[in-house]
């Protein structure tokens, strides 16, 4: 028997991607929306036709992943709502993440993600939510030089059995089911947060806040690529999206001294990062769009009155 799950698949230039994850879901859920940012880049109608099965909603632009998954949601109707990035396949049931969401203050579930030689995405699939300290240590480059350092440890839950169901504070939301009671008690995803990245830390905050849980459970499975959608957005607008979803989420969440230290961080990270690429030969144009968002963060953060 088919759960009552309606999955919400947004895309952006995903049309090498879709089928795949189409074809996996279809025997999976009740009903299913694909929301495609910026329809006329890609080929959104020839695929209509062979899933028509599935809703489709075209964006004339790109409304970034906050307001398109949102769209999905209004656009559906079952009570347990799964989004899956369209490089996701699924190659189980979802009646694991299902019987999860079933728990009494359970507003969440995600499942296993695996790389296409099947091993766990540990660091990604799970994860907490991130401390000032975490984000200092990952805008000073601090997690890739020491990965096993013991704030990314708890950071990216470097120490998760990928075998056992557990409690955590984060699931990855290319593959992640909620109960649409639970989203609608927080009021969906921020759409102030744009085009891509933290939206979905900040609403797995905002749902813990409200009092509810969200679990990893490892019996639901998807392979996942990653990354196809953002490696076609221009280099600058990549990082004006990270940084400027990281301060979003920091001004957000953080105390004011603690948003100015990060945001300090943030711009040390960026210096850092264009010297390195012009002493080390690398892409003018690389060393260009970390010195551009650099003045982006300078002229655009603090947004919160008074936060400066």
């Amino acid at each position: 028997m088919i759960p009552p799950v309606a999955a919400v698949v947004v895309a952006y230039e995903s049309t090498d991607e879709l089928p795949i994850c189409l074809s996996a879901l279809q025997s999976r859920v009740s009903e299913a929306v694909v929301v495609d940012n910026a329809a006329e880049r890609s080929s959104s109608p020839s695929l209509r036709g062979l899933y028509s099965w599935a809703a489709w909603i075209d964006n004339p632009t790109n409304r970034g992943f906050a307001a398109a998954v949102n769209q999905g949601i209004r656009a559906t109707s079952a009570p347990y709502v799964l989004l899956l990035n369209p490089d996701c396949e699924l190659l189980t049931s979802l009646e694991d993440l299902v019987d999860a969401c079933r728990h009494p203050g359970v507003a969440g579930a995600g499942g296993r993600l695996t790389n296409p030689d099947g091993t766990p995405q540990i660091g990604f699939h799970a994860r907490s939510l991130p401390t000032p300290w975490a984000l200092v240590f990952e805008v000073l480059g601090i997690n890739r030089i020491w990965r096993t350092n013991p704030v990314n440890r708890r950071y990216r839950l470097l120490g998760l059995d990928p075998r056992r169901t557990s409690e955590v504070e984060q699931p990855a939301a290319a593959f992640l089911m909620f109960r649409r009671d639970a989203l609608k008690a927080v009021g969906g995803l921020d759409e102030d947060f744009g085009p891509v990245w933290f939206e979905d830390v900040d609403l797995c905050r905002r749902l813990r806040v409200a009092g509810f849980e969200l679990r990893y459970v490892p019996g639901a499975v998807a392979r996942h690529t990653g990354g196809h959608s953002v490696r076609r957005l221009p280099e600058r607008v990549r990082l004006e999206a990270w940084y400027g979803g990281l301060l979003r989420y920091a001004e957000k969440h953080y105390p004011r001294g603690t948003f100015r230290c990060v945001r300090l961080a943030v711009m040390v990270g960026l210096a850092l990062r264009k010297f390195h690429c012009l002493i080390g030969g690398e892409s003018s144009s690389t060393a260009d769009a970390y010195g551009a968002t650099l003045r982006f963060v300078r002229s655009s953060y603090p947004r919160r009155s008074g936060a400066s």
